[in-house]
Order: C-alpha cells, then sequence, then structure tokens
C-alpha cells in the first residue's frame, strides 16, 4: 500500500472508529431498554439475557472467520458489507414485532458486526507503520472502546426516555451509512500477502463452544443443571474444545493458530480480555436491573445514575492510550486490575448500594479501572506478531472480550435468578483480580521473551522487521 498522507491516515482512524463505536454502543446500550421490553414483551429474566448474549456469541464466534476472510479477499471490501449488514439489522430491530423476531435481528446485527471490529483494527495495523504511532492510534482504538461502553446507559437511557426502546437502534443507521460512503471513498483496499484457507471444521467447533456453554449458563437454573439438555450442553463445549485444539494443530492454515498461545502476553491479554468485560457485561446488567426494578428509577434516570462511571471512563481511556504507547502496558494494567477488584469489593464486602456516596465512589472506580484495560489488551494482543498476522491477531482479542461480556451476562444473570445476589458481586471481584494477577505476568522481561520466540515460529526469518512492536520496551 503506498505511504498515506497523515492527514488521510488520520481520516482512516476516524472512520474505523466510527464502525467500531456502533457496534460497541450497541453492546451495552440494550441494558437500559431491558426493562421497557420486559414490559412490552411480557419477557423472563432469561429471554432477557438472550437479547444480549444472542448479539454477543454470533459476533464472537465470527469475529476470526471475518477477520481472516478480509485478510484474503479484501479488507475494505468486507468492511463495507459488515457496515451494510449491520446498519439493515439495526433497522430491522427497531421494527422487532416480538422477542423472539428482536433476538433473530439482533443476530443480522452480530454477523455484519463480526465483520467491523477485526477488520478495522487490521486496516488500522497497516495504514500506520511507524511503531509509535501505531501506539496512539491503537490506543485511540481502545478508548472509543471504553468510551462507548460507558456511555452506552446514558444513550440508552436518553433515548428509552424520550423515544422509547426501538429509538436505540435507529442510532446505528446514519453513523453506519456515513461510515460506508466514507470508507468507499477514502479507505484503500489491502490484504495480506499470503491468502488463508478457509476452516469450516474449525469455525463449526467455535460456534459448537461457545453456543453450547452460554445456552447451559443461561438456562441451566430454569432446566435444571443436572438434567440431560443442560449437561449435554456442556458436554459438547468440553468435546468442542478438545477437538478444536486436536484439530487446529494439524491444519496448515487453522482458524485459531495455537502457537499465538505459546506467547504469554498473547495468552494473557486473552484472559484479561475475557476478565474485564465479564465484569463490564455483569456491572452494567445488575446495575440496569436495580436501579430500575428495585429502585423504581426511569431508564433516563438509571443511566445518569451511573454517570460517574461513565464520566471516568472518557478521562481514563485517552489517558490509558497515551501510557500504552509511551510507557507501554504494565502500569495501565496493574491500575484497571486494581481499581476494578476495589469496585467489586465495595459491592460485595461494603454493600455499596445501601449507601448513594458508597454507590458513587464505586462507580467511579469501576469507572477508572475499566477505562485503563482495554489499550492494553489490543496492545498486548497484536505487539511482536507479524504485520501478516495482525488481522488474526486482534480478531482473537475482540472474540475475547466479546466471550467475556456474553459470560458475564449468562453467570451473573443465572446467579442472580438463583437467589445468590452478594455471589454476583464477588464473581465480578474476582475478574478484576484476574486482570491485575495477569497484568502482573504478563508485562515482564520474561513474557516478552516468550513473545518474541513465538514470532520467530510464525514467520520466516526474512520476514522478522515486519512484526509489530507497540508501546515502550
Amino acid at each position: 500500500m503506498p505511504e498515506l498522507t497523515y492527514r488521510r491516515r488520520m481520516l482512516i482512524l476516524a472512520i474505523c472508529c466510527m464502525s467500531l463505536l456502533i457496534v460497541s454502543l450497541d453492546n451495552t446500550i440494550l441494558n437500559v431498554a431491558l426493562p421497557s421490553m420486559q414490559k412490552d414483551f411480557h419477557a423472563s429474566v432469561s429471554g432477557l439475557q438472550w437479547t444480549i448474549d444472542a448479539y454477543l456469541l454470533v459476533l464472537a464466534s465470527l469475529l476470526l472467520l471475518s477477520g481472516s476472510t478480509a485478510d484474503r479477499v479484501g479488507r475494505r471490501r468486507i468492511f463495507q458489507i459488515g457496515l451494510a449488514l449491520f446498519t439493515a439489522g439495526s433497522m430491522l430491530c427497531s421494527l422487532a414485532p416480538s422477542l423472539g423476531w428482536l433476538i433473530v435481528f439482533r443476530m443480522v446485527q452480530a454477523v455484519g458486526g463480526s465483520m467491523l471490529n477485526p477488520v478495522a483494527m487490521s486496516i488500522i495495523t497497516n495504514t500506520f507503520s511507524e511503531p509509535r504511532e501505531r501506539a496512539r492510534a491503537i490506543g485511540v482504538w481502545g478508548g472509543v472502546v471504553g468510551i462507548s461502553m460507558a456511555a452506552g446507559p446514558i444513550v440508552g437511557g436518553a433515548l428509552v426516555q424520550s423515544a422509547g426502546w426501538r429509538s436505540i437502534f435507529w442510532i446505528n443507521v446514519p453513523v453506519g451509512v456515513a461510515a460506508l460512503v466514507l470508507t468507499a471513498r477514502f479507505v484503500p483496499e489491502s490484504r495480506a500477502q499470503r491468502a488463508r484457507r478457509v476452516d469450516p471444521v474449525g469455525q463449526l467447533l467455535v460456534i459448537a463452544l461457545l453456543g453450547t456453554l452460554t445456552y447451559g449458563i443461561i438456562e441451566g437454573t430454569s432446566a435444571g443443571w443436572g438434567s440431560p439438555l443442560i449437561v449435554g450442553c456442556f458436554l459438547v463445549a468440553a468435546l468442542s474444545v478438545a477437538g478444536l485444539a486436536a484439530y487446529e494443530k494439524r491444519r496448515v492454515d487453522p482458524l485459531i493458530d495455537t502457537r499465538f498461545f505459546r506467547s504469554v502476553p498473547f495468552s494473557g491479554a486473552t484472559v484479561i480480555a475475557v476478565s474485564a468485560f465479564a465484569a463490564l457485561g455483569g456491572f452494567l446488567f445488575l446495575n440496569t436491573l436495580y436501579l430500575q426494578e428495585q429502585r423504581g428509577m426511569s431508564a433516563l434516570d438509571a443511566g445518569l445514575h451511573m454517570l460517574p462511571m461513565a464520566v471516568m471512563t472518557l478521562i481514563f481511556a485517552p489517558l490509558s492510550g497515551r501510557l500504552v504507547g509511551t510507557r507501554g502496558p504494565r502500569i495501565p494494567l496493574l491500575l484497571a486490575g486494581t481499581a476494578m477488584t476495589i469496585s467489586g469489593v465495595l459491592f460485595a464486602g461494603f454493600h455499596a448500594q445501601s449507601s448513594d456516596t458508597r454507590l458513587y465512589i464505586a462507580y467511579v472506580v469501576f469507572g477508572i479501572g475499566f477505562g485503563f484495560v482495554n489499550a492494553p489488551i489490543t496492545n498486548t494482543a497484536v505487539s511482536g506478531m507479524p504485520r501478516a498476522q495482525a488481522g488474526v491477531a486482534a480478531a482473537v482479542a475482540s472474540t475475547s472480550r466479546q466471550i467475556g461480556q456474553s459470560l458475564g451476562v449468562a453467570v451473573l444473570g443465572a446467579a442472580l435468578a438463583a437467589g445468590l445476589h452478594a455471589g454476583t458481586w464477588w464473581i465480578i471481584t474476582g475478574c478484576g483480580a484476574s486482570v491485575l494477577v495477569f497484568g502482573v505476568l504478563t508485562t515482564g522481561r520474561w513474557a516478552r521473551g516468550t513473545a518474541d520466540r513465538t514470532a520467530g515460529l510464525l514467520t520466516p526469518e526474512v520476514e522478522d522487521a515486519s512484526r509489530i512492536t507497540v508501546g515502550a520496551s
């Protein structure tokens, strides 16, 4: 790809961030609309969980396929198809006549969304060739994720209050159309130097794993944890993991290259992403239901009540990006893990809900932690990887985020349905502690050495210069 001007590169980054904004916002904006949907559709708690998790599961299942397909047939082309599908799916969601149809249309949205995030990250890593400039671009990217995640409850609350829950899907349409037009005009086409072959068996195993695991967790309380259906779901999930690990090792072009996980930073980024987004998914799910159902707040009031969390994320997400670019991922990860753990303890051990002061403090601390966590996840996942593998590495990081959020909603929703109210907050505390521990383990000299050795396995020596080195060493 020819060298682009600084202004053109910034414009491409802005276009990619537009797509990220609507996909990430859609992950969280639905939460404040759940009580309204529950009334309109007479839905159960598990039905509400599926409006969130059906989207997240399809998104997580297809991210890797979309990333590798874009590397093969053209990143701009797949990016445009994704924008068109996501925009159309959003319009269909706003017209859904029942909860079942809403879930189906959310899945259409997710098919399009799967073509956006990993492809956009691959476009960014190929647009910004200078390491420090690329680090800053990835920092902006991570900041947009944090901002959109935190802004979801506020934007959703305002829309539900003023125009009803269906309006939360309208916001995607003009942004999606604008991004589609700008992409055609300003984003150059790019492909990987060597096309990777499709891996249908690996893709089916990933879908089986995520689908059965989430179904078992969500429906376990109502169907019975020892019922043949639920036990069968967990058995299929376990067999899918074993089959995936064994099959992918024999593939020339695997959907998931198991050698990636020999890199401690890459493996750690996966665990951190799952933990952080499980905490976020559960945090938003629990708090929006608590504020509206137990405190009787409107959707807008509930969103505004969580404004301290959103403001902290708005402030600290860009700061995290700058820290990653200048000092590396270690400091942001340690701050993120510490803050998220403290927030969980405030709820679990000090009953933050019983006092507005403690509640606001817990929201502020959680917002700080989540603001810090996004940029280092992406940074750690792609750092040290060959540029040709950037799309797949970024897709795994994005997949981990969606899996984490899906599991957070599923596990904490199941715990809530089982009456384990106090236990839900200890789960969030454990997720924060996981971010802290793996932040320490994955950012030291030994961890960086495993990343270097893994990169050597993934690319011939003549291509070593094209490895992605992001942030401070």
